[in-house]
């Protein structure tokens, strides 16, 4: 037994050894670069564009500046376009289309390469994006943040949000935050004015928020109104920035009220003010005057059946006859019109009709509860130019698309917009504080250290685009319509999108704080 024991021993030193002396004498794998060249390279910081070269290795930038081709790298002339870093875009709806569409055509074709997701306050646990991005490879890379909605529903139920939270249901959702910020949440979102925390008490929300703040993490938030208590609503999240000393983040910014249009320059002076005395106060904007949402968010009372809220609700708060219903799942024969379109159609004042539209949207959800998928959206038209464009212009607002794949054109269009309408077009900033707005500015505003900025060290997130043609070409009619000027995006080194065709990588991967 002891000679066979001996010779056992005497193989295995033999094949350990003949394998350590193979891996000595093989030659190491070099990782073939790419070298991008004859481009204006916008490196995402807001300095002018020079005339330099990117070389890329593996999925990280290893050289900037004037280089030469080496021996055996793939070599790409940019024919003097821009190269900007890839756009990130803080504020998404678009993980939802990724499992049947993974290819992201909707925001490879306006240059985006990070999205953050978990906006409004709705949110998927870290675990649960993590797992699916393992079992389905995509073209985008995904970051989140931690929803107030979902946590209430996590502790409270779907069916009893209608309230505000005991102590200890807001313990509960405390334990729940801790535990996914310690999993790389970016921090937390909520979304006031939509029902799920619509009656959460300031208190909630602020105990909440202390719990990112010390997991040094941030607070973003759709406030709790954008039309009637648009005042209330900013002071409440200036004081969450005061009280927390945490950087706070208004999401998609506007003047959502017929009565406040024009007020813009007032307010950004209430922010800056803020800023002054210590908050760190920020926003995120998209270039529409109109938004998507359900139409219960038309009624700032909550209260769906009064008819004189109805008409405050066409007078003030959306226009009906420039807001489309993009989406109803009970009568497929209203959507893609108008309210005022489809009051015609029920010989209705539109404010009736919008009561109407509600009521039957809750008697198909009561009667269908397996129905997947969005009941009801509206685009509505709500908001003044003159104030979108102030609020793209302040220096403290990066660019967001707010967007999903369908409905709504700033899904396939937002970014590409803002550089062909308000860069080119009407000369609202120059290109470089555009890029600065989509790429180092908003990395800045999610606390992300390696993205949004072209430097030696940083992931290779990047987008090549012709300034004299990029433009959005989605709409209402065609909100699915790819963007012109986008030439190639690639996605931690790898091609994804050449030529308005995705190539089929998928490099994307789920960045955690």
């Amino acid at each position: 037994m002891k000679i066979k024991l001996l010779s056992y021993v005497s193989i295995l030193f033999v094949l350990t050894s003949t394998i350590a002396l193979h891996a000595q004498n093989k030659k190491p794998v070099q990782v073939k670069t790419i070298l991008i060249t004859h481009v204006q390279l916008i490196d995402g910081t807001g300095k002018p564009a020079v005339n330099a070269a990117v070389r890329i290795q593996g999925n990280k930038i290893i050289q900037v500046g004037q280089l030469k081709p080496i021996k055996g790298e793939e070599l790409i002339d940019g024919q003097g376009l821009v190269l900007a870093p890839g756009f990130i875009d803080s504020h998404s709806h678009h993980f939802g289309d990724l499992d049947s569409h993974p290819e992201a055509l909707p925001t490879n074709n306006q240059g985006i390469t990070t999205i953050i997701i978990g906006q409004d306050g709705e949110s998927f646990p870290m675990d649960t994006i993590a797992r699916r991005m393992k079992t389905q490879p995509m073209a985008i890379n995904v970051g989140t943040y931690t929803g107030q909605a979902s946590l209430r529903e996590e502790v409270m139920g779907e069916k009893d949000l209608y309230r505000a939270a005991t102590q200890p249901e807001i313990d509960k959702m405390k334990g729940l935050l801790k535990n996914e910020l310690n999993k790389g949440s970016f921090g937390l979102s909520t979304g006031l004015e939509y029902e799920q925390a619509f009656f959460s008490t300031k208190e909630e929300v602020i105990q909440l928020a202390k719990v990112a703040a010390a997991a040094k993490t941030r607070y973003m938030s759709h406030i709790r109104s954008e039309d009637i208590r648009m005042k209330e609503a900013i002071d409440e999240i200036i004081e969450i920035g005061r009280v927390t000393k945490m950087p706070v983040q208004i999401s998609h910014i506007k003047l959502g009220m017929k009565g406040d249009w024009g007020t813009a320059p007032q307010l950004i002076e209430k922010l800056e003010k803020a800023r002054a005395a210590g908050i760190n106060i920020t926003a995120d904007v998209y270039p529409y005057t109109y938004w998507n949402s359900t139409l219960r968010v038309l009624f700032p009372q909550r209260d769906y059946t009064n008819p004189v809220s109805a008409e405050f609700a066409v007078n003030q708060v959306f226009d009906a006859n420039e807001s489309y219903l993009v989406k109803y799942a009970p009568v497929e024969a209203y959507r893609g019109k108008t309210i005022a379109a489809i009051a015609a159609m029920r010989n209705e004042k539109p404010s009736v009709t919008l009561m109407a539209l509600i009521a039957i949207a809750a008697d198909f959800k009561e009667k269908n509860p397996d129905f997947k998928g969005t009941i009801d959206a509206i685009a509505a038209k709500a908001m003044s130019e003159k104030d979108v464009a102030s609020f793209i212009a302040w220096p403290h607002a990066n660019i967001c698309s707010d967007g999903n794949a369908g409905g709504h054109p700033r899904g396939y269009g937002t970014f590409t917009r803002i550089l062909g309408k308000y860069v080119r077009e009407d000369q609202l900033i120059p290109l470089e504080t555009a890029i600065y707005k989509m790429t180092g500015l908003s990395a800045k505003h999610l606390g992300i250290k390696d993205r949004g900025v072209i430097a030696v060290g940083n992931y290779a997130d990047l987008v090549l685009f012709n300034p004299s043609t990029v433009i959005d070409n989605a709409n209402i009619q065609n909100s699915r319509a790819l963007s012109t000027g986008i030439e190639m995006v690639w996605i931690n080194g790898q091609l994804t999108y050449k030529n308005q065709k995705a190539t089929g990588n998928y490099p994307g991967v789920l960045i955690k704080r």
